[in-house]
């Protein structure tokens, strides 16, 4: 889902020379990325008000506006860094728009699962239940990755982020734990526990 790392910092040290093309190449790199994210995330709903691009836009903006704070102190790899901008922009728009539809608190903290239709889930879906994809089990994993989808939902919220990170953001352990504040073993005992969790339910 990210770019490649090595070019990132080849980016990233001309950006530290002051190099202005540099930065722009290192925003637009991770454009698409960004946009896979917001789309993923922002509630389907959300989304009839407000386009993916907008909120993609404004992550960028303020990532461009603090690149400079990050340069000076990158505590975590960029693209975690532009990951946690663009997750407060959507909680930020779910705030926002949810309050407006008079929504309560709770859900608008909540960020969106994938879709049962995407891509990753169905994967996901079959790599849990049954590995052995055939032609004639393709008709048959709609109906499943839905059942998956039902599944993540009634996970409790840290072990649904966790899947969410490492199957559908792409994200290592190591990446993972670094994002949650989590040491690599504790990372990967939840998420551990969350793919057991999520076959107890499909079992169900």
């Amino acid at each position: 889902m990210w770019p490649e790392e090595e070019q990132t910092q080849e980016l990233l040290n001309a950006a530290r020379q002051g190099d202005r093309e540099a930065i722009n190449r290192l925003m637009e790199r991770h454009r698409n990325a960004l946009r896979r994210l917001v789309q993923m995330r922002l509630d389907p709903k959300i989304q009839r008000r407000i386009d993916v691009s907008d909120v993609v836009q404004d992550a960028l903006l303020d990532a461009n506006r603090r690149l400079e704070e990050y340069l000076a102190n990158p505590a975590m790899p960029f693209h975690l860094w532009l990951r946690n901008i663009a997750r407060d922009r959507i909680i930020d728009s779910h705030r926002r728009h949810r309050a407006s539809a008079k929504r309560s608190v709770d859900r608008e903290q909540r960020l969106a699962a994938p879709a049962a239709n995407d891509r990753s889930t169905m994967e996901l879906a079959a790599q849990i239940c049954d590995p052995e994809r055939t032609p004639a089990a393709e008709a048959t994993m709609r109906e499943l990755a839905a059942r998956f989808h039902n599944a993540l939902e009634k996970l409790e919220d840290n072990d649904r982020e966790v899947v969410i990170m490492r199957h559908f953001e792409q994200l290592s352990n190591q990446e993972v734990a670094q994002a949650l504040g989590l040491t690599q073993p504790a990372a990967s005992m939840r998420y551990l526990r969350a793919i057991r969790r999520l076959r107890e339910l499909l079992g169900e």
